[in-house]
């Protein structure tokens, strides 16, 4: 990594964060600002999903119309058999207080994702596929994480990993007990947020680091410290209050994309001149 490098880090947050998350960059870019053009490009959950649909090369105008434009959005599945994303967040509190140990809480969540029976994986994987433009990897820097289920172990996937890009999205987005595991090579994959919403941390090396985190809320000291530890600085966008408003009580549901993504627009337009002097030289 290079110290004078840029990363573009983004979080996690459902059909709503990815929308949002489009929504903002493109918001940034309208005011002349292209931060997609980072040496690293780093996502868990939605945000794995749309750093492979930056990295595919396709313009941010499209993506854009893709996620704001009814017409243009791709089908999703209704999380069916398993949890709500309220109770996901309830078990997790639970595991929390029983073991405050985070990897301990990682294996409790992929314990109880293998257990719980929810919608067809191969359907699952298919929603994902129709996400990417392109199912290839990317020659630029592009990571995404998951977490091993089985052990809770971090598992970062990139193109040198021998793992198609599609089945790196898919697992990255697995939000336990809500979406089916991914099984690559054998192995079960949830959700890369089940460590952290952004994985910030991973990023060190990088001098600049912009991180979007869709997931309201403070960004662990910690991950920051880590960046900034190696000479690194960070700036942070999560949503103003209308883009929560957008979001509404369920990031999950596909009626929150267009207007997810119309806040993401307008706050990324007026984070714009904050965003391009922390990004330039």
């Amino acid at each position: 990594m290079s110290e004078n490098g840029r990363a573009l880090v983004l979080g996690g947050g459902g059909v709503a964060g990815i929308a949002w998350l489009t929504g903002v960059l493109a918001g940034i870019t309208g005011e002349g600002t292209d931060v997609t053009g980072a040496d690293l490009l780093l996502g868990t959950s939605a945000g794995a999903a749309v750093a492979a649909q930056i990295g595919s090369g396709l313009a941010l105008g499209e993506l854009f119309a893709r996620q704001a434009d009814p017409a243009l959005q791709n089908p999703e599945l209704v999380p069916s058999g398993g949890v709500s994303l309220t109770e996901f967040g309830e078990i997790w509190m639970r595991l929390a207080e029983k073991d405050p140990d985070p990897a301990a809480i990682r294996r409790g969540l992929g314990a109880r994702a293998l257990a719980t029976d929810t919608v067809d994986e191969t359907k699952r994987r298919a929603v994902i596929e129709a996400r990417l433009p392109v199912h290839e990897w990317p020659a630029r820097d592009l990571r995404v994480t998951a977490v091993n289920a089985l052990t809770g172990d971090l598992r970062v996937f990139d193109r040198d990993s021998g793992v198609s890009l599609v089945d790196a999205v898919a697992a990255s987005c697995a939000i336990p007990m809500i979406w089916p595991p991914v099984t690559i090579g054998g192995i079960r994959y949830v959700d890369g947020g089940v460590r952290s919403p952004n994985n910030l941390d991973l990023a060190a090396g990088h001098g600049r680091v912009l991180l979007i985190a869709p997931m309201d809320g403070p960004v662990p000291a910690a991950d920051v410290a880590e960046v900034e530890g190696r000479g690194g600085r960070v700036e942070v966008i999560v949503p103003d209050e209308a883009s929560l408003a957008a979001f509404g009580d369920d990031p999950l549901d596909p009626s929150t994309r267009t207007p997810s993504a119309n806040a993401g627009l307008a706050q990324g337009g007026a984070a714009a001149a904050r965003t391009s002097s922390f990004w330039a030289v």
